[in-house]
């Protein structure tokens, strides 16, 4: 057969779904619409990285490096201080800003700095603060509002960022939060670190779930509408046309259908693109700029997805032998084998296998076995459900009459119930393994951080030169706030920390006896009191007990930062009393010097460090709010934390995020796609609905019977989808070098989230169904 009598007859096809009249154009219009919307998430999917880059460049291109070398005042130069919040879970990029010359660098996304008082906001920032949930926020930004920063300056549609103009910055370079730069971006190019082969290996199999059930949709949708497209072709037989040719006509027609779907799915794209810029999934929005998928990836969908529907059209003709007079379906005759759907998985586990055991340590994982591993068991799931669905519904029994509809419409046609659910059953079986790998390598990126949340929840570090003592007391009198304890930290030496530096140090903390009773158990304690605290985890002891001599003169630190400032000394006084150092609410054991408020040198508020632990009620609502309130208003440049336990990778949280995100995007697809089917299905059973109502049947039985002919279909598909789920997660655990553990309340959760699916859209059809089983459905032409 040459290449133009294909061209040909497929260009016959084509023009059947075209002018085929209303059938004709109800199929091509269903297949279009699922073809379009796998189209659609395949391409916001291929957009991803793309976006992730651009947020990651315009992250990049704004940075404003606070650590580095001095630079003098200049022309060219910007003082910038780092005043970063966070308001009920979402982060608020702040800085304040005082040019310091015509010539001072812009930030991006700006065209001029506000003056002091006034600031520069995102559009997300300016609607928060002008709805009646940003009352609070607004207390924290005493500033005017003059402009808003410009999409290159942001990295999502929805951060929360400001730019705000202050003066007398400089006294302040520090060298970690304040500094005067002369440029943004980074210092100087440096190479991007390749993710880890755990991370690494995280993301290839996050792709693979996540396009994988949107391509077995694909492949189901340009099945749309094949009983009564058999029946047409029945008719070519009758002139003239042989099997093959049917055959390729068929092919033609899903190729119609496949070809409007990828113009609805740019579409689709182009839309959902525009809605991205509108949305914020787990944290993360983009602009629709960014959401441009690579041209290759492109090029690759719209080859792609009309080859697959020609192929699948023809793989599922194989069972069907038209014949002038009708179709005879020979599937039903010969029962599906088993032995080469068993063979995907196995040849998945084949190619999973020679990586077990080789962990993070033993170099990177085979890219393109780990690909193809994980989509042959995944493809596994699809191959293996029509079994499954088969083998099971032929051994069911008798029941009511609701019931025996579904059952014997399950027995007559098990496939097409089975192509409904198989997308749902292999997103859920990837969810399970990567909810599985996820789980199991967690704890490798969760490090302690010994923060003690039963003696504080939040800490507030203050600037020098702010006298934490008012502080204290202005914390403890903030609404929800049931104790504050502050601290101030410094170094001492041996002598000057100008020059070399001091040969030997240790640390000095100034706090009230309530205060200093967190860091070292006190025999007892009044005003005036010294304390010598040994057993510290960052000072020598040694050190400590050379500096530690009644008549010894010792230098204080305040080189801080770039600036030298005026040397203070302190004399150790007498009466020194030894006491061991605890643990502190921090997690770390401080030593050194424990100074009481009047013993302190007279200047502590400019030579000492105030730290604030912070107890909160957290039935107060919006407490952690009050205290971030109070602190910016007794230093705009206070960094308030709120304490945890465990702290996890950055990296980690932020591929887990993603994956998390892509999933609600690929349920929600999948789930408007399982309608498309389900009306194309009920559609085809018009008459036979119709005719079961003339009958005498109530319209609750066909209800209650389209609920079974979902429902057990679903039951297997999670079924075999938790058992090839759990499989590939043992697999994926045991390649990383992590024990087999299974989360089984994880489990659920992913398997209880694709039946609510599936049930949600099973009740969105039952009112098209009354409708469809109205007398009038039995009018034929």
């Amino acid at each position: 057969m040459n290449s133009r009598q294909w061209c040909r007859d497929l260009g016959m096809g084509v023009r059947f779904a075209f002018t085929g009249g209303r059938e004709g154009w109800i199929r091509v219009l269903l297949t279009a619409v699922g073809v379009g919307l796998g189209v659609a998430l395949l391409l916001l999917t291929t957009a991803i990285p793309n976006a992730m880059a651009v947020r990651h460049d315009r992250d990049a291109a704004r940075l404003d490096y606070t650590y580095g070398p001095s630079r003098p005042k200049a022309a060219d130069t910007l003082v910038i201080s780092d005043a970063n919040s966070t308001f009920r879970g979402s982060d608020v990029r702040g800085r304040l800003v005082e040019p310091e010359g015509p010539r001072a660098p812009i930030a991006p996304g700006l065209s001029a700095y506000p003056a002091p008082g006034d600031m520069v906001v995102s559009p997300a920032l300016k609607h928060l603060l002008a709805s009646d949930s940003g009352k609070l926020l607004r207390e924290r930004l005493p500033y005017r509002i003059v402009g808003t920063i410009g999409e290159s300056g942001l990295i999502g549609s929805h951060e929360l960022a400001y730019y705000a103009g202050a003066k007398n910055l400089a006294p302040r370079i520090n060298g970690w939060q304040t500094a005067r730069i002369d440029t943004f971006g980074p210092p100087k190019r440096t190479e991007t670190k390749r993710l880890d082969p755990v991370l690494l290996l995280l993301v290839l199999v996050v792709f693979v779930v996540l396009l994988m059930p949107v391509a077995v949709f694909i492949a189901a949708a340009v099945r749309f509408g094949g009983e009564r497209r058999d029946r047409r072709l029945a008719a070519l037989r009758l002139v003239g046309a042989d099997s093959r040719m049917t055959r390729r006509v068929a092919a033609g027609e899903a190729l119609a259908g496949s070809l409007v779907g990828l113009a609805l799915g740019t579409v689709f794209f182009l839309l959902g693109r525009q809605l991205a810029g509108s949305v914020e999934i787990m944290g993360v929005s983009v602009f629709p700029s960014y959401l441009n998928p690579s041209p290759t990836l492109v090029v690759l969908v719209a080859i792609a997805v009309p080859a697959a529907a020609v192929l699948v059209t023809l793989f599922a003709l194989r069972g069907v032998v038209i014949e002038p007079l009708g179709v005879v379906r020979t599937a039903k005759a010969r029962r599906r084998r088993l032995w080469w759907r068993l063979l995907l998985p196995l040849a998945g586990l084949g190619l999973l296998a020679p990586m077990i055991g080789k962990g993070s340590e033993n170099g990177y994982f085979n890219e393109y076995q780990v690909i193809g591993g994980v989509l042959l068991l995944l493809l596994g799931v699809s191959v293996l459900l029509p079994w499954v669905v088969e083998a099971v519904v032929a051994r069911l029994g008798a029941g009511g009459a609701a019931w025996q509809l579904a059952v014997r419409r399950l027995q007559l046609k098990s496939d097409s119930a089975a192509r409904m659910v198989n997308g749902i059953a292999v997103a859920v079986a990837g969810a399970i393994a990567i909810q599985m790998l996820f789980a199991g390598v967690q704890g490798g990126y969760t490090k302690v951080t010994g923060q003690d949340t039963t003696r504080a929840q939040m800490q507030v570090n203050l600037s020098r030169g702010v006298d934490f003592t008012t502080a204290a007391k202005k914390f403890a009198a903030t609404e929800g706030v049931s104790k504050a304890v502050a601290l101030g930290s410094a170094d001492v030496g041996d002598r000057s920390w100008h020059g070399k530096g001091p040969t030997a140090s240790t640390g000095v903390t100034v706090g009230d006896c309530a205060a200093l009773r967190e860091l070292a158990r006190l025999p007892s304690c009044h005003d005036g009191d010294v304390f010598v605290a040994t057993g510290s985890d960052s000072t020598s002891d040694a050190d400590t007990a050379k500096l530690a001599r009644t008549g010894r003169r010792v230098w204080l630190d305040m080189n801080f930062g770039v600036h030298q400032r005026p040397e203070i000394t302190w004399t150790v006084p007498g009466g020194l009393k030894h006491v061991r150092a605890i643990t502190s609410p921090d997690g770390n054991k401080i030593g050194g010097f424990l100074l009481t408020p009047s013993a302190a040198p007279g200047r502590r508020t400019v030579a000492f460090s105030g730290s604030v632990y912070v107890s909160i009620d957290e039935s107060v609502p919006d407490v952690r709010e009050y205290v971030r309130n109070t602190a910016a208003a007794i230093d705009p440049m206070a960094d308030t934390m709120l304490w945890s336990a465990t702290e996890e990778s950055n990296k980690f949280t932020s591929i887990r995020t993603g994956t998390f995100a892509g999933a609600i995007c690929v349920l929600a697809l999948i789930g408007l796609s399982l309608l498309v089917s389900q009306l194309e299905q009920l559609r085809e059973r018009k008459r036979l609905l119709s005719a079961l109502v003339a009958f005498g049947t109530r319209r609750r039985t066909l209800g209650v019977s389209v609920l079974w002919q979902t429902a057990i279909p679903v039951a297997l598909g999670l079924l075999l989808a938790s058992a090839v789920g759990l499989t590939l997660g043992a697999v994926l655990l045991k390649m990383v070098g992590t024990t087999v553990s299974v989360d089984w309340s994880g489990v659920l959760a992913m398997t209880g989230a694709g039946a609510g699916v599936v049930l949600a859209v099973t009740l969105l059809s039952l009112p098209p169904l009354m409708r469809l089983v109205r007398p009038e459905g039995l009018r034929t032409e």
